[in-house]
């Protein structure tokens, strides 16, 4: 009878978890602040920002930068290693020059594997096929040094034809490594709001991450295209899909913006909490009273 007990008592310490559900899809710990390092009006150093995101309740962190980010870039993991908040990405070159360097030193040094979130541009001359294999060669690269560091890359769409996310699969389908996917961003997907589940059936396969924005239809053509969660036409019926599609990775959460990055973070998860009930068709009260943002 012992015997059984340890059996199954190891049998279940043994057992891989079970992915995520999705009701804990949007859930605190699945959120990674974004757009957080240059958009800020306080200029926060890095000791600052970790201080944001535990106050905050973020357990995830991607990182972007600019060229006078880079020094502090080891400073700044080393304290969210203290605080127990994961790197799960960094903004990463599209080449692997000095600045690319510097990253791949600081992620070896503290041994994290966080995403390489990568653009580029339109490659040029030739048919689609012909710019397909320019792109992928671009990344493989990357991609291979990433792998030795046990990193992933992600393609990350920002617009043009880099950005299409069609282009994007026929890319990760040319280069045949396993390490290589998908960060979809909302606020850079304007156009593909019409046909977003059938787009995020053939992405899933490949996504790393997903980052959230408040959407208006054409907002992107009308000054409303980086817009807190909770202000935008289309916010539920986008969470409705996303949930759906039974993606389960991280979710973003973007600053982006030149406001106070404490506060527009802190709006965008109030909007996400106001609007997470309006998914189970509950009446959600009124819309949240917004720091950085007004109708």
């Amino acid at each position: 009878m012992l015997s059984l007990l340890v059996v199954a008592v190891f049998s279940t310490i043994a057992r891989p978890a079970d992915p995520p559900a999705p009701a804990k899809l949007f859930a605190q710990d699945n959120l990674v602040a974004w757009c957080i390092v240059p958009f800020d009006a306080k200029k926060r150093g890095p000791a600052a920002r970790v201080e944001v995101l535990q106050t905050l309740g973020f357990k995830k962190y991607a990182y972007d930068w600019r060229g006078e980010h880079l020094p502090t870039f080891d400073a700044e993991v080393a304290l969210l290693k203290k605080a127990k908040i994961e790197l799960t990405a960094v903004w990463f070159p599209a080449d692997l020059g000095p600045d690319a360097q510097t990253l791949l030193a600081v992620i070896k040094k503290h041994d994290v594997k966080p995403q390489l979130w990568v653009t580029s541009g339109e490659p040029a001359g030739g048919d689609r096929a012909a710019k397909v294999r320019a792109a992928a060669k671009t990344i493989k690269p990357i991609a291979e040094e990433a792998a030795k560091l046990g990193c992933r890359v992600a393609l990350y769409n920002h617009g043009g034809w880099f950005g299409e996310p069609e282009n994007q699969i026929a890319m990760i389908e040319a280069l045949k490594l396993k390490n290589v996917g998908i960060v979809y961003n909302l606020h850079h997907g304007h156009e593909h709001f019409d046909t977003f589940p059938e787009l995020l059936k053939r992405m899933k396969p490949h996504l790393l991450a997903l980052n959230l924005n408040g959407s208006v239809r054409g907002g992107d053509k009308v000054g409303k295209k980086i817009m807190p969660l909770g202000t935008g036409e289309l916010d539920v019926k986008l969470l409705g899909q996303i949930r759906d599609s039974g993606y389960t990775g991280p979710i973003g959460i973007i600053g982006h913006t030149q406001d106070d990055v404490a506060e527009r973070l802190a709006d965008n998860l109030d909007g996400l909490r106001w609007l997470l009930p309006q998914l189970e068709g509950k009446d959600a009260g009124t819309m949240p009273d917004y720091r950085t943002w007004k109708p």
